[in-house]
């Protein structure tokens, strides 16, 4: 039986103004419609061997997002308020823009502001203070890496956020962040429902990990895989033409190895890929040294690709954790490279290593065409979600259809690659490496 989910979005109200945004309710008139409130799709499509196809009960079926004809905030009286939040990515602009624009041009509102660095341009004791958004300040914010209202992790003092929420008169908040910043709009949305105070949050999924529940992908994660591809061809290139070559990348990834997945799959000559989800050993018959020494000995080079959260458990534990809460990982790529030369010299093996490591270029450059498509359609959600009175919510692409998801299941848990599901058979397929790297 499909396990059941509750994709009920959180109303502020009745949404009683109508739009100022001019569409048809008629279908088959070949005119843009709005989108009906009962509109919605099916989570869960797959049907598992000697299973039933997934029940159509109502707490299964996600709400598609887009306009209403009907909205619940007047758009002369809203003050809005963007933030971003944790490492960057590229698309950040793209989002804020998309945000801006659709908010000013569209609906006619005139208060937008820009929360500086994170949660903490909201605390006191950092002063910051914020930027007045406009459809000319951002006109062309998409071409730039980064984040023009700059970002950082933590800040998370809940209460003195919601203070500072009322002293704006915010009236709608859009956080662009990863699970930590998502968990935090979620506290900050409760303590507001506690006071009283009927605020609009509304979430963009980010994290260049692709690591959030119920999001097919996450923004910036394209640009990720094609940047990261170039760094393998590189190592490639180098590996090839140097004597016994090793070509090392390392890629980011935290705790899921979905860019190094798809990097491996994109690039067609990674022979080792290495992931948070799939334990490996170094040493032994059936560990990486083995197997790497005999793809130099019949092809004479090799390149691995690594998640930065592989291979943890081989390497001291690093007890420290981020502003943000995470755990602090070891360096893989810098344990390797001093390792596999080491090993090879123990045996009088002649190697050449070479350790690209991009991931600072990859989180700061611009979004590629795919993102930024793909990040104004985020905003412009995004903008229509919260004009229309959802809050507690995040914007989603399921099955292919922007959809509202409520907050507390994107943050429930992480998402992983599965060992034994269709992407990390195309990776084998890919390396030809072996099903286990490891002796156990």
């Amino acid at each position: 039986m499909a396990e059941q989910y509750d994709f009920s979005v959180l109303k502020l109200g009745a949404a009683k103004i109508p739009s100022p945004i001019k569409m048809s309710k008629i279908y088959g008139d070949s005119l843009a419609n709005y989108v009906r409130e009962d509109e919605c799709i099916l989570y869960d499509i797959d049907v598992k061997p000697g299973g039933t196809p997934p029940s159509l009960a109502k707490n299964h079926l996600l709400e598609k997002a887009g306009p209403r004809e009907h909205i619940y905030f007047n758009p002369g009286h809203v003050h809005a308020g963007v933030v971003t939040c944790g490492g960057l990515c590229p698309g950040l602009n793209d989002v804020i823009r998309a945000i801006v624009v659709t908010l000013s041009l569209r609906y006619g509102v005139t208060r937008i502001s820009g929360i500086r660095y994170g949660y903490r341009g909201f605390l006191p004791e950092y002063n910051l203070p914020t930027i007045a958004l406009n459809s000319d300040l951002v006109d062309d914010i998409q071409t730039k890496g980064g984040t023009i209202l700059g970002s950082s992790r933590g800040g998370g003092n809940t209460e003195a956020i919601v203070d500072a929420i009322e002293r704006m008169n915010l009236n709608i908040l859009f956080t662009i962040g990863g699970d930590g910043t998502q968990a935090g709009a979620l506290a900050i949305s409760k303590e507001l429902t506690k006071r009283g105070l009927k605020v609009s949050i509304v979430g963009v999924p980010k994290t260049i990990d692709n690591d959030l529940s119920f999001i097919q992908r996450s923004f910036g994660f394209e640009t990720a895989v094609a940047l990261a591809v170039q760094a393998v061809y590189c190592a490639h290139t180098e590996a090839n033409d140097a004597v016994n070559g090793i070509g090392l990348v390392k890629v980011m990834g935290r705790e899921s190895g979905f860019i190094a997945a798809h990097t491996t799959i994109a690039s067609s000559c990674v022979n080792f890929c290495l992931i948070p989800e799939i334990k490996f050993n170094l040493e032994g018959g059936n560990g990486l040294y083995t197997h790497l020494e005999n793809r130099l000995k019949e092809k004479d080079h090799a390149v691995i690709l690594l998640a930065e959260g592989a291979g943890q458990d081989i390497l001291t534990a690093n007890n420290e954790k981020d502003p943000s809460g995470n755990r602090k990982l070891s360096d893989i790529g810098h344990y390797l490279e001093t390792r596999i030369p080491r090993y090879f010299r123990k045996r009088n093996f002649e190697v050449t290593l070479k350790y690209i490591d991009p991931s600072y270029m990859i989180r700061s450059a611009p979004a590629d065409p795919n993102d930024s498509i793909y990040c104004a359609r985020l905003g412009t959600h995004a903008v229509h979600a919260a004009m229309a009175g959802r809050t507690q919510m995040l914007i989603s692409l399921i099955n292919n259809t922007f959809v509202h998801l409520p907050m507390e299941l994107a943050v429930s848990k992480r998402n992983y690659v599965d060992p034994e599901g269709p992407l990390w058979r195309d990776v084998l397929e890919s390396t030809r490496q072996p099903l286990s790297l490891s002796n156990e």
